[in-house]
Formats: structure tokens, sequence, C-alpha cells
């Protein structure tokens, strides 16, 4: 297999990360079990053929509701960029597959961004997060797995510089990453120090919106 250098996966510390149309940065949170309503309603939300694409086949809410229930926060990683409600609208899973003989490491990459938020970038900051994170848990290989239609994950992909290999209607791609080194392991912190930060912001914003919305009836019949 072709190595291929890590390009587009590169660390880059929050306060560079670039602002889209005048809007606030993409800033990634990794997610934990506390986060599973949020992840249900994200995944509910997708239509028919974005779960399709997601998933690689139809998926009825029973088995989104399954999959969602049977994350295992300790084992695998989850990451979601919120919006100014807390809705997450863009979700990517990291899921670490089995040691090889050699112990290499791979970890395959999964995403899916609600249709209302695409085309600002949040899919490529959530490849870059998992790929930091795969560098940083010694990870090896970087994998995707999609339909050759999916033309988000193929402009990450391709993004990337990944290798891509098409077979019957689905492709398969591979990065090759670079160990860990004291950049890569300070720039995921200070991505999660700040993503952490955001979300406690929008928070309390949301509560301050919900307790000034409470009061206007009262004002109103004053």
């Amino acid at each position: 297999m072709t190595q291929i250098t890590l390009r587009a996966a590169e660390a880059i510390a929050p306060d560079r990360l670039p602002f889209i149309a005048g809007r606030a940065p993409i800033l990634v949170r990794e997610l934990t079990s506390k986060d599973r309503p949020r992840l249900l309603a994200h995944f509910l939300a997708l239509g028919e053929d974005d779960r399709l694409l997601r998933f690689g086949q139809i998926t009825p809410d029973h088995v989104i509701e399954n999959y969602v229930r049977t994350i295992d926060f300790s084992r695998d990683t989850v990451f979601g960029v919120f919006d100014r409600e807390l809705k997450l609208i863009g979700v990517s899973h990291l899921a670490y597959l089995p040691v090889e003989a050699d112990n290499k490491r791979t970890a395959e990459f999964g995403v899916s961004v609600l249709e209302s938020a695409r085309g600002e970038g949040i899919g490529t900051k959530l490849f870059e997060r998992a790929a930091i994170r795969s560098r940083n848990t010694h990870v090896t290989m970087l994998y995707m797995h999609c339909l050759s239609r999916n033309t988000t994950m193929m402009h990450i992909a391709k993004k990337a510089g990944m290798k891509i290999e098409y077979a019957y209607g689905e492709a398969d791609a591979y990065l090759t990453l670079p160990p860990a080194d004291q950049t890569s392991i300070l720039a995921e912190m200070l991505q999660e120090q700040a993503a952490v930060f955001d979300y406690a912001l929008k928070r309390q914003a949301r509560n301050a919106k919900k307790i000034f919305e409470s009061l206007m009836p009262a004002a109103e019949a004053a």
C-alpha cells in the first residue's frame, strides 16, 4: 500500500481556526455517554438517503436507536459540532479496529452532517480532529468506507490525500498517519479546551434565553 503523508489533518491551534463567512470558528468537542440523547436526535433527523450514505444501508429508526444505545465510549471516540441551540449538526465516529499481527492500529472514520449545515467545512473539521486523535492514540492507518456516490466523504478523502479504491459502487479510502509528537498532543488539548469553553458559553446563552422568554408573558401582562 502506498504511504501517504498527512496533509489536511495537520493540527492547528484554536486561535488559528478559520472563520467562515463571518461566522464563529468550527469547534469540535469530544462526546460522552451523556450526549446519547443529542446523538439520537441527530441521526433521526437524517433523511432516508442521508442515512443510506452514512450507514451504507437502509436504516430505520429502531436500527439507529440500537446503534446509539450500543456505542462504547470507553473503546471508540465520538466527536460533535454543536449549533447555538446545542443541537448536534455534525457527528463523527472513530472506531478502533482490532490490532493487526504487526501491532499496527487502524481506525475507521464515519461522519454525518445535517443538510442545513452542509457546505461550511464541518465534515472536514471532524475528520481533522479524528486524525489528530488517531495519531495521539498510536493509530497508523485511518480508514473510510462509503458508497462511491457519497460526495461529502469523497471530498474529505481527496482533500486529505487519501488513497482511494473503488469497487461495485463502493469506495475504501486509506490515510497513513505520522506518529504523535508534541505538536499534535498540544493541538488536540487546545482544541478540546476551546470546544468545551464554547459549549459552556452556548449553554449559558441558551439558559439565559429560556429565562428571558419565561418572563416575557408576565411582563406583558403587567
